[in-house]
């Protein structure tokens, strides 16, 4: 492959390449490849385009290997990366394994003997909530030396679709939870038809064509309806008439017999099974009867050898334990707890998903969102939100967490890594008088010089924009530093403002100024800026997306996708495109 790279630098490249695939089940991400290599190699920026191109022959290369092929490879060329990865690995795990070790134990557990499951519904994007408890089941898995099943629940056809299977897949990869094992439950549908039927020759179960309506009012007055009595016989043959297309929806569901007394609403006589004439997307129209969630859940707990549930409490643990005793399946230990709620946020698929309908957002990745596109998307990194899972647990108490305390553990991950670019929000001219010229080396981290440096020239009695916010704090014959740069004196405030050199002297207590030459370099910018959805009375805010205009400097042009860096005095952002930014917090 012909270059203008040189040999080493191909070599690094298809090194990241490969240790970017065998993490992520053999598919290796051009965005991180670029990044990477630019990041151990600054001197690369100067070449994005060559990069960019080098990195997709590369990627498409090391792709097209099995992830057997990718494995061998890279322990063969390249062992020392493989070594400093694995290291890196143990270090985190530990340092995850001695917050996990805060959390209770589990009752009647034993090493090698906990099973665990995360269930998601793929109904909707996985969202941040669902990260968080995949995180605590990961941490009790490894804690225990147990086992994780990855379990699609994806019983209603009706709100499944093929691209939120994947998200959940590829979110949870993103996170960093490995699962042992994975399932859709629409595999399984003989199985729980079986278990069904089972509960309706035992008398357990009954047919209902009652409205739904009545049975609503029914439940409330804790009657029974006209059909609970039938026998066993008539029961059957509905059972067989649904599963042979006889009926259509809605006009028979199966019941169980509950109690029409119990205090717990959800015991008087739930529905268990309906006819659902939607096809689904993984076994199209083969099936018309479809399960509720409370008892295709016991059954697959039976199935998946699930000895201890963690989830949060807005799901039916007395109607499950139910169902699990009449089919005499044995006891699962089940530890609740609060839903993950953030300030601002709705983390419910149920109210997320019109918000996109709706378009009050602008789909499911819009950075307002909490879903792991949408926190991927603004520059939230995974390794902070295991760390923040980690660091405050979990519990009974319902808590709703402030952005902040996130963006808090994101802020110290990102800053010893991320580049320092500079950038003018709503920029302003100023012209400076009597300046000499000055070639700069700039160093694109202030503490660690091993992300490299960048040359900037400013010509003699230059032009430079700054921020409007700063022109409007300063007054006439005030003197301020321009960063990194020298000292100026104001001496026209406006529009177009006018400043004089005084010196290069360091001098205590000068604002500092960002600026950026007023040349061909400088690359206008948007900036989006996401905040919280709703305000205190849960009434939609009107800002929770601004949109800020701006000029950075030419090392910008550098950046690829998904790199995030940090604004001096503005904020970290992550790159979302040509001139286009996210902004990750201040």
């Amino acid at each position: 492959m012909s270059s203008p790279l040189t040999i080493e630098q191909l070599r690094a490249m298809e090194k990241n390449a490969l240790l970017n695939a065998v993490s992520h089940e053999g598919r290796a991400d051009v965005g991180a490849v670029v990044g990477k290599s630019m990041g151990e190699s600054p001197d690369l920026r100067s070449k994005a385009a060559d990069v960019a191109k080098a990195a997709s022959e590369v990627v498409n290369r090391v792709n097209s290997l099995s992830r057997e092929e990718q494995q061998t490879l890279l322990e063969e060329k390249y062992p020392d990366a493989l070594k400093a990865r694995d290291e890196r690995r143990a270090t985190q795990k530990a340092d995850e394994k001695a917050h996990a070790a805060q959390f209770p134990p589990l009752p009647n557990a034993s090493k090698g003997h906990v099973v665990l499951r995360l269930p998601p519904e793929p109904s909707g994007y996985m969202t941040i909530g669902h990260a968080m408890a995949g995180v605590i089941n990961a941490a009790y898995r490894d804690m225990y030396e147990g086992e994780l099943w990855l379990r699609f629940e994806d019983t209603n056809p009706k709100k499944v679709r093929e691209d939120y299977y994947q998200s959940f897949r590829d979110g949870y990869t993103w996170v960093g939870i490995r699962w042992d094992h994975e399932k859709n439950v629409s595999s399984d549908m003989e199985v729980l038809y079986f278990h069904a039927r089972r509960l309706i020759e035992m008398g357990a179960a009954y047919a209902c064509s009652c409205p739904a309506d009545l049975v609503k009012k029914l439940r409330m007055e804790g009657k029974a309806c006209e059909h609970r009595g039938r026998s066993v016989e008539a029961n059957v043959a509905v059972w067989e008439g649904m599963l042979a297309r006889k009926y259509k929806e809605g006009e028979w569901v199966i019941r169980l017999k509950g109690d029409m007394d119990d205090l717990d609403h959800s015991l008087r006589d739930p529905n268990i099974l309906r006819v659902i004439g939607a096809s689904h997307p993984m076994v199209g129209s083969k099936y018309v009867v479809w399960p509720v969630y409370d008892f295709e859940v016991v059954v697959e707990d039976k199935l998946c050898g699930v000895t201890h549930v963690l989830r949060s409490s807005e799901f039916h643990v007395s109607l499950q334990d139910k169902i699990r005793d009449l089919l005499g399946f044995p006891a699962v230990v089940v530890e609740q707890f609060s839903r993950f709620n953030f300030k601002g946020t709705p983390v419910s698929k149920r109210l997320l998903r019109p918000l996109v309908e709706e378009k009050v957002v602008t789909g499911w990745d819009d950075p307002r969102m909490p879903t792991i596109e949408g926190v991927k998307r603004r520059g939230i990194v995974p390794e902070a939100i295991r760390q923040f899972t980690l660091q405050v647990g979990y519990g009974k108490t319902e808590h709703t967490y402030d952005w902040s305390l996130l963006f808090a553990v994101n802020r110290k991950i990102l800053d010893p890594i991320s580049l320092r670019v500079f950038f003018v929000p709503n920029p302003l001219l100023l012209k400076v008088k009597a300046a000499p010229p000055r070639d700069l080396s700039l160093q694109f981290h202030p503490t660690y010089d091993t992300l490299g440096k960048r040359d900037v020239s400013v010509p003699s009695n230059p032009n430079l924009w700054i921020p409007h916010a700063d022109v409007s704090a300063l007054k006439a014959g005030e003197v301020f530093r321009l960063m990194d740069l020298y000292n100026v004196r104001l001496s026209k405030r406006g529009k177009v403002s006018e400043a004089e050199f005084v010196g290069d002297e360091r001098l205590q207590d000068l604002r500092k100024v960002q600026w950026v030459v007023d040349d061909a370099g400088k690359r206008e910018v948007k900036v989006l800026e996401p905040a919280e959805l709703y305000l205190e009375d849960e009434k939609l805010n009107p800002d929770s997306l601004k949109v800020r205009k701006g000029y950075a400097e030419a090392a910008f042009s550098d950046l690829a996708q998904g790199d995030i860096v940090q604004f001096p005095r503005y904020g970290f952002v992550r790159i979302d495109g040509p001139g286009r930014c996210v902004l990750a917090h201040p």
